[in-house]
């Protein structure tokens, strides 16, 4: 009895020093979005923002970059007066998400996160493009939208996305150019079917999801509705 005790008592210290020791960037905290933290960043781009006549604290990055990823915020910048500390969940900290500042242009720009695990698949992927030189194709989807080969690639299974909405994983696609994005199709979806929004077809309705939540649908791309209510990718095939 006195062993097993001891056995027991070696088995917890052992746990609560691989909590201590797990990596940052793998802790709870610094996965998932907390509504407090990002109420702070408001608030200190809010002031920031008033008293810098309209600035705001962002990287400067290329006009053609995703319209998700296009305003990351400089926490630098914050920090002189407006903030006390990056949040723990954020990139910098060794977090999941990448602070954005959305609809930037906007009389009331708003801070949105962006989930960079599907970042970094879509890295491995280009790494392996990179390699291969090409996309190797699988089948059509519709316009220049396509599935990709993945075990030519050298996968054994097809690389997927966690999503940032739902337990779900998401697939990936790869457009004509070589472009690899993420298919939200199924949280659109589901959106359309439990929320039952009106939209429109032929408009972009990847709205429903930054209009939600709090992580906007970065490397996405444009979704309208069939005349089935059914979500399908939006080209310039009519």
């Amino acid at each position: 009895m006195k062993k097993m005790r001891i056995l027991l008592l070696f088995v917890v210290i052992a746990t609560l020093l691989s909590g201590c020791m797990y990596p940052e960037s793998e802790r709870t905290e610094n996965q998932i979005p907390d509504e407090a933290q990002l109420m702070v960043v408001q608030k200190a781009l809010d002031q920031f923002r008033e008293s810098s006549g309209g600035l705001l604290p962002i990287q400067n990055r290329d006009t053609e970059v995703d319209q998700y990823i296009k305003y990351p915020i400089q926490f630098e910048k914050l920090q002189s007066g407006y903030l006390d500390k990056v949040p723990g969940n954020a990139y910098e900290k060794g977090g999941i998400y990448q602070y954005v500042i959305w609809n930037a242009e906007s009389k009331k720009p708003v801070v949105k996160l962006v989930d960079l695990r599907g970042a970094e698949v879509i890295r491995g992927l280009n790494i392996k493009k990179s390699v291969n030189g090409f996309v190797p194709i699988a089948d059509k989807i519709i316009g220049d939208i396509y599935q990709m080969d993945f075990e030519k690639m050298g996968y054994k299974k097809m690389p997927t996305v966690p999503s940032p909405y739902s337990a779900t994983t998401l697939p990936l696609v790869v457009k004509g150019s070589g472009e690899i994005c993420i298919d939200y199709s199924i949280e659109l979806q589901r959106i359309l079917d439990e929320d039952k929004p009106k939209v429109k077809k032929g408009e972009d309705i990847r709205y429903l999801l930054s209009d939600k939540y709090a992580i906007l649908p970065a490397y996405s791309l444009p979704y309208t509705v069939s005349d089935e209510n059914e979500v399908m990718f939006l080209t310039d095939k009519k």
